[in-house]
This record gives C-alpha cells, sequence and structure tokens, in this order.
C-alpha cells in the first residue's frame, strides 16, 4: 500500500515477475482467471484499476465512491464489486469495460464483500451498523440485513458455499464470529488477534485463517459452522493479509519487514 504498487510473484521459481506502479495506497486485489485480468483498488486515486495479467499493463481505471477496499467478483454479470469504506456504498462495475453500473448506499461504513454463487447474492460487512448486508446482484438493492451480536465493526469475510457459513472478523472487539445464513444468526464466537483484516477459508482442508492488523494469526478447524482453534501466533509486524492456494493449501503472507528489513512474502506449508 504504501508504495503504491502491485508485485507479481512466480510461486514455483519463488521470484517477483513484474512490478505494476501508478496504484496508490492499493488495498484489495483478485484475479479473475477466465478474463486473465487482475482487479485492484487504487485507494488513493478513489479507483478501481483492471490489469491485463499476461502483460501486466492497465487496461482501464474506473471511478468508485471514497475509499475502496475490498472487492469481490460476480461471474454471472461479469462485474466487479468495490467497498467504499468511508462513503459506505458499494460500486458495481462492467468487469470487461469499467463502465459503473450501479452503486448502491449502505447506511454506514463498510469492509468487504462476498459473492455468494450458491444462493447468488453479495454479501456485505456493514461496520458501521454491526451487520452483514444482502444485496440482490441484478436490482441492486438490499434484500436483508443480518445483524451480528457480539461482532464489533465487522470488517473480513471468509465463506464456506457449502455449508452456507461466513466467518466475519470483528475489527474492534478483537473477535470472528460464525454467521449461518441460513438461519441469519451468529452460531459461534472466538478470539482473534486485534483488529483482525483479510480472512481465507480452505474448503478442503475444512480451516479458516484470520490475519490481523497486530501481526497475530489464527487457525481454526471447521466443522458445520463451528470452529475449534488449532493455533494463534504472532507472525511479524504487519501481517495482516494472506492469500490460500486451495491445490497446495499453502498460504502466503506480505510482511513489509523480513528478517533483512525488507518486504518479503512469506509462504507456509501446513504440517498436517
Amino acid at each position: 500500500m504504501g508504495a503504491g504498487e502491485l508485485i507479481e510473484v512466480d510461486v514455483h521459481a519463488h521470484g517477483v515477475v513484474r512490478t505494476v506502479p501508478d496504484l496508490p495506497d492499493v488495498h484489495g486485489v483478485i484475479v479473475v482467471p477466465g478474463k486473465h485480468r487482475v482487479y485492484a483498488t487504487a485507494t488513493g486515486n478513489n479507483q478501481l484499476a483492471a490489469i491485463d495479467a499476461d502483460s501486466g499493463q492497465v487496461v482501464f481505471r474506473a471511478p468508485t465512491d471514497t475509499y475502496p477496499d475490498g472487492l469481490a467478483y460476480d461471474p454471472v454479470r461479469r462485474t466487479v464489486w468495490t467497498t467504499n469504506e468511508s462513503a459506505g456504498s458499494e460500486t458495481v462495475i462492467d468487469a470487461d469495460t469499467g463502465a459503473v453500473r450501479a452503486t448502491v448506499p449502505l447506511g454506514g461504513e463498510v469492509g468487504n464483500v462476498v459473492y455468494d454463487n450458491f444462493l447468488d447474492q453479495m454479501v456485505i460487512a456493514v461496520q458501521g451498523r454491526n451487520e452483514l448486508a444482502v444485496i440482490d446482484p441484478v436490482s441492486f438493492t438490499v434484500t436483508e440485513r443480518i445483524p451480528t451480536p457480539g461482532c464489533d465493526h465487522p470488517h473480513g469475510q471468509a465463506l464456506d458455499v457449502t455449508d452456507q457459513v461466513m466467518f466475519v472478523g470483528c475489527e474492534a472487539n478483537a473477535t470472528m464470529v460464525t454467521v449461518d445464513l441460513s438461519s441469519r444468526t451468529v452460531v459461534d464466537h472466538h478470539g482473534v488477534g486485534e483488529t483482525p483484516d483479510v480472512l481465507a477459508y480452505d474448503a478442503g482442508a475444512g480451516r479458516v485463517y484470520v490475519a490481523t492488523e497486530s501481526g497475530w494469526v489464527s487457525i481454526f478447524e471447521h466443522q458445520h459452522g463451528h470452529l475449534t482453534e488449532r493455533g494463534s501466533a504472532h507472525l511479524a509486524d504487519g501481517a495482516h493479509s494472506l492469500a490460500l492456494d486451495p491445490t497446495t493449501h499453502h498460504t502466503y503472507f506480505p510482511i513489509p519487514k523480513g528478517p533483512k528489513g525488507s518486504p518479503v512474502l512469506w509462504e507456509f506449508e501446513p504440517t498436517n
């Protein structure tokens, strides 16, 4: 974020492939393999940037609302959704052309957005209202609001599509809650490191990973909506983001300062 750059890394050769510059305060990043594109929020410019995955060239820059952060891709309508944290809204952008299709107000600061491909709906963490908002991706209207008691400032999310439960990181009270999307209720609470940010769910291994602004990372085993903690440790200062490879089950953490004081990407393999 500080450098305003997107770094592409070959995880097999363990080397940097290219650096994409001019993405001020870049936050959210998603890859859409079918389009050979990468989408990133250039938060400093209030823009969504689309990048050609083969050449590394910026294809388009689309305007968003204030402070775009998290991203999700809707493959049915071929749209990218950006959560505009300060504005409390979602911007819906055509993934091919960059045209803005809609702006959806949520009535409070927002965290991240997830596309639920089973129910064909968008789920947004509305941290300013302590709830999850469900949006119809066709009409762009809020169809339901799910309260998250015990979760102060819901921000990061990870979805188990099969069991229809959402794991939600609660920024203000160092907690993760599990929300059953079928019953619209919170069914589990667990303490995590301070200021949880990015969550990832490994469906094949049944594991939830929680990375926090405080540098603590927690791992949980998941069974039908309920979690058992497998471990929690301080990984590194600033270890608040992660990516998961569902094939190898490896996790990747960008670290601002490694052992030599420079930024590094750490790769972890589960031991069992």
